[in-house]
């Protein structure tokens, strides 16, 4: 691990912040870490309101869609909302057609198959659409790149309104609307959103013309916070109202759908983890394992009993997607382990029979261990398909599109994307793909990175300090939960590897004759000679808390030791 320790702030900045916020110098250096350098900065960024919420006419192309909409209502055309088949896109599927239903009735939903169809959009939703005479496509969370269906669709009498949120190619599609902020000629003041986010401007802009305020869109946004805790946008801006919104719904009135999910931990109130770790996973595996439908089914059940019935059924496939991803990915590392003969820049496996719904977690694997851009193949009818995950720090979107002569089409973000090509030219992509990394990646970037807040005494976690640390929360990137070092530490005689197989560490630590804490570090067993026998040691970590026969104390989430 390289411990980076985050510059320190301008020292004028600091002090002004302390003064006006009354505020110490950690809490202060972590706002302005985190862009906030002012009074009213704070005060949005701990108090998110309503009115930071933007109005969704500033989105390009939104009064385009409305009237479509609107029109298509007026004439009772059948409509069809259509969907990727991950968190994303069927929470997505789920607000859109559960609003527009509460206006209209001819709505139908679609998820494409993982399998039949792959993503995005696709010619066979485009026929089913034909079929049942739907003269209007609403997509979520794809479409942006779908030049060749929007035509298809067109030359079959079907409008298109794309709502997606990943970056346009050169050429955009010629549906109707094309609503997404990382559009070059949209002005919108936030081009963060998750597709859900860009689903719920869309409902909201309805709603304006039919006299609904944000406050009354405000039970759609539990979707919302899960989509964007699923797919690992900045928690920033106005996503950050959004998610804050989204997790109050979470925790005092959820949808059935959620609430039969939750119904299983034994926790008052859900964190943005939580949901990224507990309720994502089990939406996701609807669609990994059988077919996305199952979630959207789901999460627009307004019956508690039958939502706990579909919630039991969507538990089997993530029981089933656990397995498989634990087999293949131990598979992966005997591929790996017998193509290892040099060092390379990137890790790139395939194996026919994988199941295409968990390569992207089994990517995520990869990376844990060997660290560095991965793919990881498998076959799809008669081509190959792949997920890619990356490094921090390094694009591989970007990577993708310097090898797309070998690619059929590609798809995503900077550290996820999807691709399929043809198998005969599964070598020579690997090949270019490899060189590519290695000509272009800064070598440090193959060792992971701890980034560090601050370093601070131990003296200093207090339950006042841990309470200001909470009002930080929601985190996700460009807002992670601080990370803190503190130098110098002895155990005090209590640490002992602890778990079923022994691979966590427990401590107790003190510094400087200060009262111990107690500290838990997972997957850090090993790190036991460190800090035995009251060695000294450095350690980085978090700061939460640990409940213990009833009684709430404060704790190190240690994430690395030396």
């Amino acid at each position: 691990m390289r411990w980076t320790l985050k510059p320190k702030p301008e020292a004028h900045k600091l002090k002004h912040l302390m003064e006006v916020l009354q505020v110490n110098e950690v809490v202060a250096t972590l706002l302005l870490q985190r862009g906030i350098e002012t009074y009213e900065a704070a005060k949005t960024f701990f108090r998110p309101s309503i009115e930071d919420i933007h109005d969704p006419f500033l989105m390009k192309d939104m009064e385009f869609a409305v009237a479509r909409i609107d029109k298509a209502i007026a004439t009772d055309e059948n409509i069809m909302v259509y969907g990727d088949y991950d968190v994303d896109g069927t929470t997505s599927v789920a607000l859109v057609s559960s609003y527009l239903q509460t206006i209209y009735p001819n709505i139908a939903t679609y998820i494409p198959d993982r399998y039949e169809e792959g993503y995005g959009l696709s010619f066979q939703g485009i026929d089913y659409a034909s079929d049942n005479d739907i003269s209007l496509i609403i997509t979520l969370d794809c479409g942006i790149k779908a030049i060749d269906k929007v035509a298809y669709a067109t030359e079959k009498g079907i409008d298109i309104i794309i709502c997606d949120h990943h970056r346009p190619g050169n050429e955009l599609p010629k549906a109707v609307a094309v609503l997404d902020p990382k559009r070059d000629d949209c002005n919108y003041p936030y081009d963060e959103l998750c597709g859900c986010g860009v689903g719920f401007k869309l409902i909201q802009a309805l709603g304006s013309k039919r006299g609904q305020t944000v406050t009354d869109l405000f039970p759609y946004l539990d979707l919302v916070a899960t989509a964007i805790a699923a797919d690992i946008v900045p928690i920033t801006g106005e996503n950050r109202v959004l998610a804050h919104f989204g997790m109050h719904v979470i925790n005092s009135a959820p949808r059935a759908g959620i609430k039969a999910i939750i119904n299983q931990l034994k926790k008052e109130i859900l964190t943005i983890t939580d949901v990224v770790f507990v309720v994502a996973p089990r939406i996701n595996a609807a669609g990994r394992i059988s077919q996305g439908l199952h979630a959207v089914d789901l999460l627009t059940e307004d019956d508690l009993e039958v939502a706990k019935q579909y919630a039991a059924g969507i538990e089997e496939f993530n029981l089933e997607r656990r397995s498989l991803d634990q087999e293949i990915t131990k598979e992966a590392f005997l591929q790996i382990e017998k193509l290892e003969e040099q060092e390379r820049f990137t890790t790139v496996v395939y194996d026919e029979h994988w199941h295409k719904g968990v390569i992207g977690i089994v990517a995520s694997r990869l990376i844990e261990t060997y660290y560095r851009p991965t793919l990881v193949f498998t076959k799809s009818g008669d081509k190959l398909a792949a997920s890619a995950r990356s490094v921090k720090g390094f694009d591989v979107y970007n990577a993708l599109e310097q090898c797309k002569e070998h690619i059929i089409q590609f798809g995503g973000h900077k550290y996820a994307a999807g691709l399929t090509l043809k198998e005969e030219n599964y070598q020579a992509f690997k090949d270019a793909f490899e060189e590519v990394v290695k000509n272009t990646i800064d070598n440090t970037l193959l060792t992971p990175e701890i980034l560090i807040d601050k370093e601070i005494e131990l003296k200093e976690i207090t339950p006042k300090f841990y309470r200001i640390l909470k009002q930080f929360a929601p985190f996700g990137p460009q807002n992670m939960s601080p990370i803190f070092m503190s130098t110098q530490l002895q155990d005090s005689g209590w640490a002992k590897c602890v778990g079923a197989e022994k691979d966590h560490l427990k401590i107790s630590a003190v510094q400087r004759r200060s009262k111990p804490i107690s500290g838990i570090g997972f997957n850090l067993g090993d790190k036991i000679s460190k800090v035995k026998n009251k060695k000294p040691f450095d350690a980085v970590f978090s700061i939460d808390e640990n409940v213990w026969n009833g009684q709430t104390t404060l704790q190190l989430r240690l994430r690395d030791i030396r």
